[in-house]
Parts: structure tokens; C-alpha cells; sequence
């Protein structure tokens, strides 16, 4: 499946692109915005990208160079990205994306036979971490469901999930765990489903899908680490350039609109919308997965 990127055509016109703009996408995923971008500017902008997942830079790099581009690229968290300048020896970014959603090939891409476990729609070990090399400190999602308190396992699962059978779930985890570890998704995920009520098996979504939510935000610190990275993005931000960011659920859209709000109050910059900007009908029929994005577009003073 090729990854499709959420709001394309709206991410270009809130850029307004000039010549000598310098693009950094901080998420850079399979490439799908800075291939948009190069298309409409081609050499008149530096696109430079980042992404925490080895795999996403290869897939971008290959993706952008058939089409003659030639991006600076590198491993990196975006947390850290007020280092990026340094790194990628580029000016202060004029024009910053987050897409903060999770692209098909990192749900659905092996690493070497098997997957990370992001998804439940096949068998795989419960990592959800981006590392493609896991050191024995990283924290996985087994670490998560197997060894964490039951009381933490529902903090984290109503907390990061917004889960409000977070206390039957976690419950149901240590139950069943103290039979044997909890090794795959595809048994995570039957252990939630048998621990809601049969009503909550059938609804609009797979009733797994929030906890694995949760838990891949535990295991990977998101939310801390998207606090720090618009922070440090915004530092970095070049006078008068733009952030956009495309959030996919209400805490990282909260964590985001109370930031921007922080910025526009303290006149150190101006909303391009000041409501978020949501996909089509069109869009959201030709790519499930956008429903949930909002794209929020600020503008340094």
C-alpha cells in the first residue's frame, strides 16, 4: 500500500511558498509532502527532512531522489530539533511540518521477519517503537504490558487512549499474563476485545485501537517529546516564517492549540487559521486514515 499524505493541496496554499524559502519537515515519513512541495517549487526552496525512523529516510530519500530531487536528510527525533540547522548545515527553516500521524509503511513495513506490533491486524512482537535498533534500556510494549503495575496500565490507557474501559483492560492484561507473557498483538488485542462489553466489540472502531494508542505513546514519550519539539521548532523558526502542524487526536491537538494560542497571546506570532483545517468529504473517502487529522498554521512575528 502507498502511503497517501493528509492535506496536500492545504499545506501548500497555508505555506505560501516563495523562492529562497528553506522547508524542513520534521516527520519526513515516506516523503509524501516534501515530494508535493518539490513539485510545486522545485529548486527555488531547501527541503531538508527528518524522521526518528531509519526506515521512513530510506523510503523518502529513494522516493524524492526518482524524481530529481535532492532533500538533506537525516535520523533524527524531533524533539531535538533545534539541532537540525547544525546537522543538516541549512539556514533557519522559513517553513516547519509535523504530520503527527503514523504512515502505512511504518504500520505495515517488516523489520527484518517480523513487525513492531503497531498493528492488530496480523501477528507480531510487541515492540511499537520506532528504534529499528532496540538496546536493552528501550522500553518496548512488552515491557509495557507485561511488567507495568495494573494501576499504571490504566492511567496509561485512559490517559494516552482516552479508553473508558481503561480499568477492565488493564485488569484483563495481568490476569492473563500471569498465565504466560503477552508476546504478540494479535493476542493483546483479543485479550482487550474479550474485556469489553460485547457492545464495544462492534463499533466504529476495533475496540483495541485506543490502547494501542496508549500504549505506542507510553513507549515512545510523544507527548512529551511534542511539546519539546514545537518548542524548539518555533526557536528555530526563521522571522516571519510558518509552523503547520496536522495532529490526528485530541491530545496531541490540545497539547498543539494550547501552544499556538501561548505564541499569538505573547504577540510573538499571528494565526494563519485560527480553526483547524479538516479533510474533505473527497479526501476522507479516497484516505480513511485522515479523518481525524486537523492542521493548525501559525506565523512568527
Amino acid at each position: 500500500m502507498i502511503h497517501q499524505s493528509v492535506l496536500l493541496k492545504e499545506i501548500i496554499e497555508g505555506f505560501a511558498f516563495k523562492n529562497g524559502d528553506i522547508y524542513l519537515d520534521a516527520t519526513l515519513g515516506s516523503g509524501g509532502h516534501m515530494e508535493e512541495v518539490w513539485r510545486k517549487m522545485k529548486n527555488k526552496v531547501t527541503i531538508a527532512g527528518i524522521d526518528a525512523d531509519e526506515m521512513s529516510i530510506n523510503i523518502g530519500k529513494e522516493r524524492l531522489e526518482l524524481i530529481g530531487a535532492k532533500p538533506k536528510l537525516a535520523v533524527f527525533n524531533f524533539r531535538n530539533i533545534n539541532k537540525v540547522p547544525e546537522v543538516l548545515n541549512i539556514k533557519n527553516p522559513t517553513k516547519i511540518l509535523f504530520d503527527l500521524g503514523w504512515s502505512s509503511d511504518q504500520l505495515e513495513s517488516p523489520v527484518g521477519k517480523s513487525g513492531r506490533g503497531f498493528s492488530f491486524q496480523k501477528d507480531e512482537p510487541l515492540l511499537m517503537t520506532f528504534k529499528r535498533k532496540i538496546k536493552d534500556e528501550d522500553t518496548t510494549a512488552y515491557d509495557v504490558v507485561n511488567q507495568w503495575t495494573e494501576e499504571n496500565l490504566a492511567d496509561v490507557i485512559y490517559g494516552y487512549g482516552e479508553e473508558r474501559y481503561s480499568r477492565r483492560i488493564a485488569k484483563a492484561i495481568v490476569e492473563n499474563r500471569k498465565k504466560e507473557p503477552i508476546k504478540s498483538s494479535v493476542q493483546l488485542a483479543e485479550i482487550i476485545k474479550n474485556a469489553v462489553p460485547i457492545s464495544y466489540r462492534f463499533g466504529r472502531i476495533h475496540p483495541a485501537t485506543r490502547t494501542f494508542q496508549a500504549i505506542r505513546i507510553a513507549v515512545n514519550d510523544e507527548l512529551k517529546a511534542l511539546e519539546e519539539g514545537i518548542e524548539k521548532g518555533f526557536a528555530i523558526l526563521a522571522k516571519e516564517g510558518r509552523m503547520a502542524i496536522i495532529s490526528f487526536h485530541s491530545l496531541e491537538d490540545r497539547i498543539v492549540k494550547n501552544f499556538f494560542r501561548e505564541q499569538v497571546n505573547q504577540k510573538k506570532a499571528k494565526f494563519i487559521n485560527k480553526k483547524p483545517i479538516i479533510p474533505t468529504i473527497d479526501e476522507i473517502n479516497k484516505n480513511p486514515r485522515s479523518r481525524s487529522a486537523k492542521l493548525r498554521i501559525i506565523k512568527k512575528i
